[in-house]
């Protein structure tokens, strides 16, 4: 088990790391949309949708992978009319055959975000 941390997307912010790596599969944690350089969200959720999906990008690289290694996301949306918007983003993200997905409304996500994305990854 190896742990993943790269600067090129936010640090934790408890006691989590930011991925682990178990040689053939990388576990992403939650990401919010805090773009590392200034620690600043951006105000739409098409915009946050980016940003998380960026430090997603960040952290799976830094474990020698990218988006085609995602298997599995999990999308979690503070408001659930945001589905359509945070989907448009997403697609462009990912390509054909998609990950497998899951994506929920919940009460509140750390810092105020208007979503979280986690994700699994395969090393083939």
């Amino acid at each position: 088990m190896k742990v993943v941390s790269t600067s090129n997307a936010p640090a934790a912010i408890g006691p989590y790391s930011q991925a682990i790596d178990l040689g053939n599969m990388v576990f992403v944690s939650g990401q919010i949309p805090v773009d590392p350089a200034t620690g600043k969200m951006a105000d739409t959720v098409e915009e946050q949708a980016a940003q998380s999906l960026a430090n997603l990008k960040a952290i799976l690289a830094e474990a020698g992978l990218s988006m085609a290694n995602v298997v599995k996301t999990v999308i979690f949306l503070a408001d659930i009319n945001d589905f359509a918007a945070v989907n448009a983003v997403y697609a462009k993200a990912f390509a054909e055959p998609f990950p497998a997905r899951s994506c929920v409304q919940v009460a509140a996500i750390p810092k105020g975000a208007k979503l979280e994305i986690e994700c699994i990854a395969v090393r083939e």
